[in-house]
């Protein structure tokens, strides 16, 4: 008989029901709850009762939502009730050139058996669609007009895209819908128009095709239109005048006119329209592209001729009355920036002999100052009768005393003796400023290179390319000069125990123009107060046609060209100040060519566009400060890196977005650089250039080595001895002697480092931005050194 298999107790312990007192003290309970406090779980089942009660709540929460969606709706499109209410403003875009932007709205106006009303002056295109009670005003576009399409979707309510079902949208078309993606796009309506109708057969697989193109885009587009078919133009147009536009988020608080008529007399400039957007104020600039901003001198009403019922051909003139005048204690200066005081700065007070001498001083001493706008010109003595091109011969007396001193020594007397006999035959030849002439000259017309010159161009934009495969390669990293020390070189520049922890003034050696730009102590809460005195102030209501007085606008500004629309939009308060601005951008990935700092670009935001050198510098993730708030500068901006563009210029209000564009051949096409939005205009927002000098290792012991190649004198170890060392193997490190007088030095690491190490050491400066300048199409960018009065801040 076998023995059993010894077992242990499955559970070595037993466990009771705890005891539970039915008759437990308030003292005793709070006590075991310790500061627990319960809570029913909103996932346990509730009573009937309960039940019932939230059904009701459920209701009237969707009920809540129902009313208030189409309370918005109705607000949203109140100004485009009835016929004679503000008109839909239609942006028409031909994205290739077999298609026209006016067959499109005939075609539209043909299906409701309408007749466009055109103006001459603007090319504007007026519906009245009396079977959807509203009205529509097309902007037909012509091809290949960048400017002229992205400003009328800035003021559209709609945008129809025209596809050909023949030509492919070429690069040109491309950049226009990157650009207004960029830009913001209101409600987008896809058509395809032609000369000829499609083939049934193939009609399909086109409209596919197109769909896919335009919902890279737009992916909102569910189909695309037919223009020769008549139920799809019919669906095209009620979706026109039906549905609710949608906002453009830059937009909001802002007001904007689309121009029925332009005026310029008596030096007084008008534009009349209908009030879109928010409430328009006479106290806020007024920005007209191209042009800059303005004051508003008064803002009168323009209501539209009335007709009579009867149907009588006669029609009822109204009188305009004021409507709004700025107030000159809250109205907006066109002061951009501040007249810094050098008195302000410390002056060194002159001493008593100093003060006595200037006042002493020989008066014959003192060379006159020059009337304003002239030249001060030398005058030659000629013999009689000399023409001009003879007496060009004749070297002047200065020019040939220091190479023929000798021989005057001898000649002297007779020199004396001929000069009394020909005195008073000499006359006064005043000389020619023909060297501005030749310069100006040389801006004008062409300048054939030499062959030297003509291989240096050639050579430096073919290594533009290479050197930025080099600076991605070995960031920062320059050669020491070998004729210039480096302690004058680099004098400028800094070293940082850490990049993000080493305090660094902000305010610490800043430029002069400097002192120019504005500060904001807090820009979120001057943003908010600035909405919301807009909101209390008021205004003409949005949908009443106005007319509107600007104040000092030149005449060419009252030039408008059919095809292009003329709008005007109101600034916010604070807008035309000149302060720090901060977009975060990124690359077009279409876009191959480089992109380095300072480089002239056109900068698009909100309803501006400028001339702009923008520095490029790191965007830290989450878009923090850190301790000290530097940020490296980056040479140049790359693919798939977000990156900061800095400039300076007016103030910003709102993620507006921005679009970098690069000017080429072709004015009306320039290639899209980067797309982003505005960060925040922080001026104590310090961009650091970094550069790295290296040295090799001559001798290693443990951790003690011998350096060169980083310096060739003395004195330069000794100047850049307190600056810590690293090396690209991760090692830290510091200068502890200088050996020699060809720049080599003993330097002791934290561990010992390899032959085959490179030792570093980097240095700082900060570096700042140019001034933009206001974009005007057909004008070319700037010197890139900026104004004449040195808007360019040095580095």
């Amino acid at each position: 008989m076998t023995e059993a298999a010894h077992h242990h107790r499955p559970t070595l312990k037993q466990k009771n029901k705890p005891f539970k007192s039915k008759h437990a003290t308030k003292s005793s309970l709070k006590e075991v709850a310790k500061g627990r406090t319960q809570r029913q779980s909103p996932k346990a089942r509730a009573s009937a009762n309960a039940a019932a009660q939230l059904r009701t709540n459920r209701r009237n929460s969707a009920k809540q939502a129902q009313l208030k969606k189409r309370q918005s709706l109705v607000s949203a499109t109140r100004i485009f009730s009835r016929t004679d209410g503000a008109p839909r403003i239609v942006a028409i875009v031909p994205l290739t050139d077999d298609v026209k932007a006016r067959d499109v709205s005939e075609r539209l106006a043909q299906s409701i058996d309408g007749t466009l009303e055109e103006d001459p002056t603007t090319g504007l295109q007026k519906l009245r669609a009396d079977r959807f009670k509203t009205s529509l005003k097309f902007i037909p576009l012509p091809y290949r007009q960048m400017y002229a399409a992205l400003d009328a979707c800035k003021v559209a309510d709609y945008v129809i895209f025209v596809l050909s079902p023949n030509v492919e949208v070429d690069q040109w078309g491309d950049t226009l819908l990157r650009t207004l993606q960029a830009q913001g796009l209101p409600e987008v309506v896809t058509v395809v128009s032609s000369d000829e109708p499609m083939e049934p057969k193939e009609k399909t697989g086109i409209v596919k095709s197109l769909l896919s193109f335009i919902q890279y885009f737009v992916p909102s587009q569910s189909r695309v239109y037919d223009m020769h078919h008549s139920s799809d133009t019919l669906n095209a147009i009620r979706a026109l005048c039906e549905g609710k536009p949608s906002d453009v988020k830059w937009r909001e608080g802002r007001s904007y006119i689309l121009s029925e008529r332009v005026d310029w007399a008596n030096g007084m400039f008008s534009i009349t329209g209908v009030v879109r957007g928010s409430h328009l104020s006479a106290n806020r600039l007024m920005h007209i592209p191209n042009f800059g901003d303005f004051q508003v001198e008064k803002v009168m009403s323009a209501p539209l001729p009335r007709h009579h019922k009867g149907g009588s051909a006669g029609a009822m003139e109204i009188e305009p009355q004021l409507l709004a005048e700025p107030n000159e204690e809250d109205a907006d200066s066109l002061v951009s920036s501040n007249d810094p005081d050098d008195m302000a700065n410390e002056q060194t007070w002159p001493t008593e002999e100093e003060m006595q001498g200037e006042a002493n001083g020989n008066e014959h001493e003192k060379i006159p100052d020059a009337k304003v706008g002239t030249t001060p010109k030398a005058v030659r003595k000629i013999p009689k009768g000399m023409s001009e091109y003879q007496a060009a011969w004749i070297i002047d007396e200065s020019e040939d005393e220091g190479e023929d001193g000798e021989d005057e020594e001898g000649e002297g007397s007779g020199e004396v003796e001929m000069d009394e006999v020909e005195e008073e035959e000499m006359v006064d030849l005043p000389a020619e400023d023909t060297e501005m002439e030749t310069d100006g000259r040389r801006s004008v017309a062409f300048q054939d290179l030499d062959a030297e010159e003509e291989e240096r161009q050639l050579q430096s934009w073919r290594n533009r390319k290479r050197e930025e495969e080099d600076d991605l390669a070995f960031p920062d990293e320059i050669d020491t000069p070998l004729d210039v020390p480096a302690r004058t070189r680099f004098q400028r520049y800094r070293g940082l125990r850490s990049f993000r922890t080493s305090p660094w003034d902000p305010y610490e050696n800043l430029p002069r123009d400097y002192a120019r730009i504005f500060q904001f102590e807090d820009f979120k809460r001057t943003e908010r107060a600035v909405r919301r005195r807009a909101e209390e102030e008021g205004g003409i209501e949005p949908g009443t046609r106005v007319t509107v007085y600007l104040k000092d606008v030149p005449k060419e500004a009252a030039q408008v060209v059919p095809g292009k629309p003329f709008v005007v939009f109101s600034l916010l308060q604070h807008e035309h100040k000149k302060t720090v601005l901060n977009f975060t951008v990124q690359r077009n990935t279409e876009y191959e060519g480089s992109v380095r700092s300072k480089d002239p670009l056109i900068l698009c935001v909100g309803p501006r566009r400028f001339h702009v050198n923008p520095v490029y510098s790191q965007h830290l993730r989450g878009g923090g400060k850190g301790a000290n708030n530097v940020h490296k500068f980056e040479r140049y901006l790359r693919h798939g890196v977000t990156s900061v563009a800095t400039i300076y210029g007016p103030v910003v209000y709102g993620k507006q977005p921005c679009t970098l564009l690069r000017e080429t051949e072709d004015p009306q096409a320039p290639e899209l650089v980067a797309m982003g939005s505005f960060l925040h205009p922080d001026t104590t927002r310090i961009v650091a250039k970094r550069i790295i000098l290296t040295g090799h290792p001559y001798k290693i012991h443990k951790k003690t080595a011998t350096i060169r190649y980083m310096f060739f004198n003395a004195e330069d170890v000794e100047y850049f001895k307190p600056i810590q060392l690293h090396t690209k193997y991760g090692r830290t490190g510091h200068i502890k002697e200088s050996l020699g007088t060809h720049g080599y030095y003993k330097a002791h690491f934290d561990g010992p480092i390899n032959q085959m190490d490179t030792v570093c050491m980097s240095l700082y400066k900060r570096v700042y931005p140019k001034w933009c300048e206001l974009w005007k199409e057909g004008q070319s960018a700037p010197v890139a050194n900026g104004g004449g009065d040195g808007d360019a801040m040095e580095e």
